[in-house]
């Protein structure tokens, strides 16, 4: 088994706050027992909109923010995994809205560059944000769980999480910035669980709280109960064991995985 403890907070445009925030949560997690820390998407930096402001805050992969998690995962002894902007180098008008897990030695061990773009509720992503290449799930793994990437947008579309599955995934974790709005907290829960029920895995989903998400934070077994979740708590961590003999034994009496009739195949552009 392996503790997974999934944060919650809200994220600002002062970068050294963030990070000073990401300590003291990843510091909490990692007092309850959890050996993965999951934090939101747009944890580096988060301003009202999402506009030229978090192009301009980008940094690369090898950045200071980065470097001061990758202290934060080594002081700790966790898996950290947390929501950057990747610069898209100099004079880009564009980042890249990237997941990076990091290990307990401070290694970079998996990335997610977020696919589908929040083109949607009258926002749009996709003037400041580039969208990740389509290719194989990156995954990494703990005491023989294995985890995957995802990031919020995508969680409304039931085949990116049906690829990680498919690469091995016992635990989807899914990092986001839920934007608060009509039934926007109803969508995030039931669309969590189902994840979690069609694929058979662990739904490890942590958003942003209030004012800059809908918070509701949860951890959801494969059979879509949830173990653990915050509500609208603003700064705060929760935990809850998975494992991967409790996906087997699920598989066992959902066998739906097996028993598909489709693959999954990039939609080709145009």
């Amino acid at each position: 088994m392996v503790q997974v403890a999934v944060a919650q907070f809200a994220p600002g445009q002062d970068k050294a706050e963030n990070q000073r925030s990401v300590a003291e949560l990843t510091a909490r997690a990692a007092a309850l027992g959890a050996k993965v820390v999951l934090l939101p998407e747009y944890t580096m930096f988060t301003a009202p909109r999402t506009d030229q402001r978090y192009v301009a805050a980008a940094e690369p992969l090898d950045g200071p923010f980065l470097a001061d998690a990758a202290d934060t995962a080594r002081r700790e002894g966790v898996y950290l995994v947390l929501g950057v902007n990747e610069s898209g180098g100099e004079g880009a008008a564009r980042f890249t809205n990237t997941l990076v897990a990091l290990s307990p030695e401070g290694k970079r061990v998996a990335l997610y560059r977020k696919i589908h773009l929040y083109d949607a509720f009258g926002v749009k992503e996709s003037d400041v944000v580039a969208p990740g290449p389509i290719e194989d799930p990156e995954t990494f793994t703990v005491d023989g769980v294995v985890f995957g990437l995802q990031t919020c947008y995508d969680l409304r579309f039931p085949e990116v999480t049906r690829r990680i599955a498919g690469a091995g995934a016992h635990v989807v974790l899914l990092a986001a910035q839920w934007v608060p709005g009509p039934l926007k907290e109803d969508h995030w829960r039931t669309l969590a669980r189902a994840r979690a029920i069609e694929n058979t895995v662990y739904v490890a989903a942590s958003g942003q709280s209030a004012p800059t998400g809908a918070g509701n934070s949860m951890i959801v077994d494969p059979m879509g109960t949830a173990l653990a979740s915050l509500g609208e708590q603003t700064f705060e961590v929760a935990a809850a064991e998975v494992s991967a003999a409790r996906v087997d034994a699920v598989r066992v009496t959902n066998p739906a995985l097996s028993l598909r009739r489709f693959e999954v195949s990039p939609r080709s552009e145009g």
